[in-house]
């Protein structure tokens, strides 16, 4: 645990809340989101049709962590470096290609870099605990 700057269960219970609350700000109120991904004046009008299906993926991640079974925690806990990292990389892509705004690719790559710092030490306590 030492030099731990977060126990593996509250980063996991963590990332479950930030994906359920993301998911379904997502889901919910897509055109919220969606502005912050295009340009001033440009329109994407299949952004919240996208943006739709990743809330419900992200919904259902983080209930998974927060109510799943052990088995369902454990395998969402396996699986989330992957999916964090792939986030990341994306919005890093996305700023360095231009396809998203300077600022909107800085903040979802901040916020997918602490996503997957959370999951990475939640993984840990997986690896360091197994059940």
């Amino acid at each position: 645990m030492e030099g731990r700057w977060v126990t593996g269960e509250s980063a996991s219970r963590a990332l479950g809340w930030i994906r359920l609350i993301n998911g379904l700000v997502a889901l919910l109120a897509p055109s919220l989101v969606a502005r912050r991904l295009v340009r001033p004046g440009q329109r994407a009008p299949a952004a919240q049709y996208v943006l739709r299906m990743f809330g419900i993926r992200t919904v259902l991640l983080g209930l998974d962590l927060l109510r799943g079974s052990e088995a369902q925690q454990a395998q969402a806990v396996r699986r989330a470096p992957v999916v964090h990292g792939v986030d990341a990389a994306a919005a890093v892509f996305g700023g360095l290609s231009r396809q998203l705004p300077a600022s909107s690719a800085l903040a979802l790559t901040a916020i997918s870099g602490v996503n997957f710092a959370l999951a990475v030490n939640a993984r840990r306590s997986l690896t360091d605990h197994p059940s």
